[in-house]
């Protein structure tokens, strides 16, 4: 007998034998007969007879799991072989079925639907395998519901479904996919992470949908620009509804393609927590990372008539630096502004709008705003229509000074060094002890803890104003999670308030150190002293002046830092309380100790650079050092240059010895 007529015979007898038992069997029996074991391979479907796993009459790729196949979708269901493979008992061998037709019978509007979308055109490209039901369903005969964790369509396993083709990066190339690793960068997400834990969360198709996968391009595509909102608001309603009010997502919905959604803040596939500094919405990348991106967009800003400067004025304000420091406590732009109920300033229910600033600021600096508007928030000191008038002035006046004060001290220690080049200097060998008393031992220590605290403020106090500079890279390792910088600066600051108090309690109780200092009182002799050094710059005497143990340049130098530390204190306290700075002054004059306490400090800084270091190292007559500092006694080539009365030096002396 041929293989056609076994075949044919098989199918019949299978279909007479289920006839008699359903024509046998009352309805009322066979539905209590049914949790009984399962039927035999031949008795759930005649086809099985032949393509069990058990039967050797068809190639192994052919053969049915017929266990599998019972507690599948299909088989649970009832549906039997014929319904896909209709047409096909009576040919041998069978020709292939089309998976399209045959899903279409029940599944039509799945179908359709496939076929507009971005896959069924991907089939057509060179080089791309043709796409069916079975690539994303899995094996047709095993087919498990989505709820199923075995099912490839379940959140836990659709990352990996997906990813067969969109993680292959020769198909991706054949196919134009243009994401590079996207299924990497989802399973780093949160979403990813929240779905193996078995909570709920997206997966690709919640995104992109599940037949009618549209490219982002398309108006109809659920990631397309204008319908992120809508697809993240599918399980973030509270945020979207906020969104959609805000002034980004009125734009947006307007057909704005410049206005930010969800993907444009917080990412597409790779969307993590916001508390971890790799996130895009992590508070110190919000500003420049997030925000900055489009409101530091020239061209952007042109276009929808924004203010450009915000995102620099930021930057340059302190909240600006110590968010570039790596602080995360300090405000950044979601803080004042709001985050997806952000809102024009103009808007009543704005944080920004000037009725409610003393709540927005008031949440970080309680009683800001209470006894004065808080007035104009970003602002750029040398912006003259934007910054109030003091403010600006007095950066205009501190400009001028440091020119002046710097070139001017450049200028005169140049000519010094000129003709102290062209003029023989002896170099006397004077034991330590036979040398002039220059500093008291009080005076040394008290000069030992200005000098290490001077050099302590300005390291920290320039590394948070250039934060990216790699000299400060160290001082803000510990930034996100302790403010070490900022501690150490007012620790510093501290600490020479206390050495200019121990200073002053010295003058207070030792006459001889207040006869000292009084030296430093200007008189007219230093008139007579500065005309005489610079006759003998210029060449119009021979001889080097002499000039009295404390001349213009110990005079200048010391009242200098006597009015520069009262200054810096007072604006330093002002900025460090700035709780009660806000809240007792209008905001400029925070803004005004701002300026100030920053232009005294580069006035400082390059004054000790150009002025004393120049006097106590690189002045011929100490070179390499002017050893006065630790030993107390000058160095004898500065005595060649100083008149120093013996009555007073022997006094020094003797007190210096009784130390």
């Amino acid at each position: 007998m041929s293989g056609k007529d076994n075949m044919t015979r098989a199918i019949l007898g299978g279909t007479f034998a289920v006839l008699l038992a359903m024509l046998a069997v009352p309805p009322a029996m066979a539905q209590a007969a049914a949790p009984a074991a399962a039927p035999a391979a031949e008795e759930q479907d005649p086809c099985l007879e032949c393509h069990a796993v058990a039967a050797d009459s068809v190639e192994k790729k052919f053969q049915i799991n017929a266990e599998a196949w019972g507690a599948s979708l299909h088989g649970q269901a009832g549906i039997g072989c014929a319904a896909c493979h209709a047409g096909k008992q009576d040919e041998f061998p069978h020709k292939p079925s089309d998976p399209h037709k045959a899903c279409a019978d029940c599944h039509e509007d799945a179908v359709t639907q496939f076929a507009t979308s971005v896959h069924a055109k991907a089939t057509n490209s060179p080089g791309v395998p043709k796409i069916h039901c079975a690539m994303c369903h899995g094996n047709v005969h095993e087919l498990k519901p989505r709820t199923d964790e075995a099912s490839p369509l379940h959140p836990k396993k659709m990352p990996e479904t997906c990813g067969a083709c969109h993680a292959n990066p020769d198909l991706a190339v054949r196919g134009g996919i243009k994401l590079v690793q996207p299924l990497a960068a989802y399973r780093a997400s949160v979403h990813a992470r929240g779905i193996a834990k078995g909570e709920h969360a997206a997966s690709c198709s919640d995104c992109h949908g599940s037949h009618a996968i549209l490219p982002g391009s398309d108006p109809a595509s659920q990631v397309n620009h204008q319908r992120v909102p809508a697809t993240c608001g599918k399980c973030h309603i509270v945020i979207a509804a906020q969104y959609s009010l805000s002034v980004h997502g009125v734009a947006a919905a307007a057909g704005k393609s410049e206005s930010p959604v969800c993907t444009d803040c917080h990412g597409e596939h790779r969307i993590i927590e916001p508390s971890r500094p790799d996130s895009p919405v992590y508070a110190s990348n919000v500003p420049k990372v997030t925000c900055g991106r489009c409101h530091g967009d020239l061209r952007l800003s042109e276009k929808f008539g924004l203010s450009g400067e915000k995102l620099e004025s930021y930057e340059d304000s302190f909240h600006g630096l110590a968010s570039r420091s790596g602080s995360q406590v300090v405000a950044n732009c979601s803080s004042c502004h709001g985050v997806h109920d952000i809102l024009p300033s103009s808007d009543k229910r704005s944080h920004v709008n000037k009725a409610n600033l003393a709540k927005t600021c008031g949440a970080c600096h309680p009683g800001a705003g209470e006894k004065f508007a808080i007035g104009t928030v970003h602002t750029i000191p040398g912006q003259k229509d934007a910054t109030h008038p003091v403010v600006y002035w007095v950066r205009v006046a501190y400009i001028w000074l440091i020119w002046m004060t710097i070139v001017g001290m450049l200028l005169h220690n140049y000519l010094d060094l000129r003709r102290k080049a062209r003029w023989p200097i002896p170099r006397p060998v004077v034991p330590v002890k036979e040398r002039p008393v220059r500093l008291m031992l009080p005076f040394r220590i008290a000069h030992a803890a200005l000098a290490l605290s001077f050099i302590t403020l300005v390291v920290t106090g320039f590394a948070l104003k250039y934060p990216e500079a790699w000299w400060a890279a160290p001082l803000l390792v510990m930034e996100e999670r302790f403010g070490f910088r900022g501690w150490l600066h007012r620790g510093a600051a501290v600490t020479m308030l206390i050495a200019f108090g121990f200073h002053f309690v010295h003058l207070i109780v030792d006459r001889r150190a207040r006869k000292i200092i009084m030296g430093m009182l200007p008189t007219l002799h230093d008139v007579h002293e500065v005309k005489e050094k610079f006759r003998w710059f210029f060449g119009q005497r021979p001889d080097m002046p002499k000039s009295p143990p404390l001349g213009y340049p110990e005079k200048m130098e010391y009242l200098a830092l006597v009015w520069g530390t009262v200054v810096m204190a007072v604006t330093g306290f002002m900025l460090w309380f700035n709780n009660w700075t806000l809240s007792q002054f209008p905001k400029w004059v925070s803004d005004l100790a701002t300026v100030i306490h920053f232009y005294e400090a580069v006035l400082a800084t390059l004054a000790i650079i150009v002025w004393h270091f120049y006097a106590v190292i690189f002045d011929p007559l100490v070179y390499p050092l002017d050893t006065a500092f630790f030993t107390g006694r000058e160095v004898p080539g500065r005595s060649l240059e100083r008149e120093y009365p013996l009555a007073r030096t022997d006094e020094v002396e003797s007190d210096e010895s009784k130390s």
